[in-house]
């Protein structure tokens, strides 16, 4: 195949709108650069190089947010039907990319480009139209301010049927730092896409198109997928079938391991309350599927079946839950209900209502109401940072680092972030491989692009000591992670695979009729994190950011052995890691020692 030519399973080019003007262009993509970054994750970051967005203010105009599909996407492969949001987070000013899964993404793939970029501003309050590559800027002064529910059902309303939409709330028109992008119910969620998309003043993307790409193999593409979704059927995601993440919460609990009052605790007293199957309330489930996707591990729950229900999962219990001391499932679902309404990342907003309760229990600010426990306190906490009209709601609305800045005084102390992205439900003293990962990730704290946990699970390490064997198991968790987010596949069926590099690799040989193979995805995943790595330095990454809040290390676990993280040895750690990378001990990669 000529170096040029467009290979099968993508189209060659990316749309590049530019919502000041109301133009696009088309921006071809050659082959040798698609596969040296496959797709979603991948090339979002690619491209974010090129356009040199990490020396850009994420907020500003010029800074550019990527819709980043991937060569898998539209294939009959389960879990496929997913996309990356790419762009430089305004909650952390470093790489994001958020994967989310739904129509959004095959649509959006049929428009006729491998990836969205939009740039600029609109004029006034729009929604950006994409039909199979004519763009068109719509206003709707009307949406201002209006809730994702209400402005999906306008959306459906006003619009062919065969759009899809990818939307953002109020929180996004505020610019709350955290605010998420909304789409099928689902959200693009951590690290603030949906304010950037609200700072271009684009209340929502509508995508239409006929275009399909062509894949070299259809015939060893349609065995690969029955094959896939036959042992998604297996013992490997019966767990997320039947009883989705929320199944979590009490062997976190039990581990210690679960995230309590800020991390105050590794287990909560109310755990069971929280508990959809024990919780002391009457509770309807039904399941959903994502797109293309024979899982189904979604599960949906209410009081009234006649009534929506809402999405819970662990993280939602979580952050929501136990991690502000609120032991009431019912709570929990009206606090989870009101973040999917104004479009706000549960997981931050969480992380930073507990660091302001905590502060105000302390007596860092004068707020006798704000305490753990109380569900009118975590209402009034997302409203204000959702109407962003006073002082607590504009510190709130920054996340939980920048509140604690403002703050002042001992507060930092509370505020528990990696490089500003709050810390998800994996206690760290009691999962110290998983500690390593979320010190270390690009991304900030974040589980999805880490999966180290999987070590302290099993039977590999001493969770609460994993010693040196730590780097590699966070450097391979990484890695799978990385090359999942670009071709792009859900998480869950990463354990349906026995060999991953090969079987990958078999999928791509039939999508895109490369003769690529299990070494060349490898190297690809290191490329991948290096890609990240480099975009975080020229963003004015140092060093000091790859570590762990204050309480870890100096603040015992309750269990038996009062579990600390010892900081020579997580050094030690973090120091093999970039040695495992091929980075300096300091975590530059080579040649960029400088920031250069």
């Amino acid at each position: 195949m000529n170096h040029n030519q467009t290979p099968f399973a993508y189209h060659g080019s990316y749309l590049e709108i530019d919502a000041s003007l109301g133009t696009s262009r088309s921006i071809p993509l050659e082959a040798e650069f698609l596969r040296s970054c496959l797709g979603g994750s991948g090339l979002g970051t690619a491209v974010l190089l090129q356009k040199e967005a990490a020396a850009i203010d994420p907020l500003e105009p010029d800074a550019p947010i990527c819709f980043a599909f991937s060569p898998l996407v539209g294939s009959p492969l389960t879990t496929s039907a997913k996309f990356a949001v790419v762009c430089k987070s305004p909650l952390t000013n470093r790489i994001n990319d958020s994967l989310a899964s739904s129509q959004f993404a095959i649509t959006g793939k049929k428009t006729g480009f491998d990836a969205l970029v939009i740039v600029g501003r609109a004029q006034e309050l729009s929604v950006l139209v994409i039909d199979d590559g004519q763009i068109e800027f719509v206003p709707v002064p009307h949406l201002r301010r209006v809730g994702i529910g209400a402005t999906n059902h306008w959306l459906k309303t006003h619009f062919a049927a065969d759009y899809c939409f990818a939307v953002i709330g109020p929180a996004g028109e505020r610019l709350v730092r955290f605010a998420t992008i909304s789409h099928d119910g689902r959200h693009a969620g951590r690290g603030g896409a949906g304010a950037v998309l609200g700072s271009k003043n684009i209340k929502a993307i509508a995508v239409r198109g006929t275009k399909r790409v062509a894949w070299a193999d259809p015939p060893r593409l349609n065995q690969l997928a029955k094959d896939l979704s036959a042992k998604s059927f297996g013992p490997a995601t019966q767990k997320y079938r039947e009883l989705g993440t929320v199944s979590n919460l009490l062997t976190f609990n039990r581990l210690n391991a679960l995230p309590t009052r800020n991390f105050q605790s590794g287990s909560f007293e109310l755990s069971h309350e929280l508990s959809p199957s024990d919780a002391n309330v009457a509770l309807h489930k039904t399941r959903a599927s994502c797109a293309a996707c024979t899982i189904g591990c979604e599960h949906i729950f209410s009081k009234d079946p006649q009534k929506p229900g809402v999405r819970l999962e662990y993280e939602s219990l979580f952050a929501l839950g136990s991690l502000c001391g609120i032991g009431s499932i019912d709570a929990v679902m009206n606090l989870t209900r009101t973040c999917d309404e104004f479009g706000i990342d549960s997981i931050s907003a969480g992380g930073t209502i507990a660091c302001a309760m905590e502060c105000a229990e302390r007596g860092l600010i004068d707020a006798p109401w704000l305490r753990f426990g109380s569900e009118s306190a975590a209402t009034r906490c997302l409203d204000a940072m959702n109407r962003r009209d006073d002082d607590l709601g504009n510190m709130l609305a920054k996340g939980s680092r920048q509140f604690a800045r403002e703050v002042g005084g001992a507060a930092a102390d509370f505020a528990n972030h990696v490089k500003g992205l709050e810390l998800p439900g994996y206690e760290p003293r009691a999962l110290q491989t998983m500690a390593l990962g979320l010190a270390v990730g690009c991304r900030g704290a974040d589980h999805n692009r880490s999966g180290a946990y999987e070590a302290d699970f099993s039977a590999q390490v001493d969770r609460k000591n994993p010693g040196i064997q730590a780097a590699r198991f966070a450097v391979e968790t990484e890695n799978r992670a990385a090359i999942m987010d670009s071709l792009i596949l859900c998480k869950f069926v990463r354990g349906v695979f026995q060999s991953f590099y090969d079987e990958c690799a078999q999928m791509m040989q039939a999508a895109t009729g490369w003769s690529i193979d299990a070494f060349e995805l490898q190297e690809l995943a290191f490329r991948i994190v290096d890609m990240k790595k480099e975009f975080n330095v020229r963003a004015g990454w140092t060093p000091a950011e790859d570590w762990l809040p204050p309480r870890f290390f100096f603040e015992p676990l309750d269990d038996r052995d009062g579990t600390k993280i010892m900081g020579s040895r997580l050094q030690f750690q973090i120091e093999e890691y970039n040695r495992c990378r091929g980075w300096n001990i300091m975590g530059f990669p080579q040649n960029m020692e400088n920031g250069q």
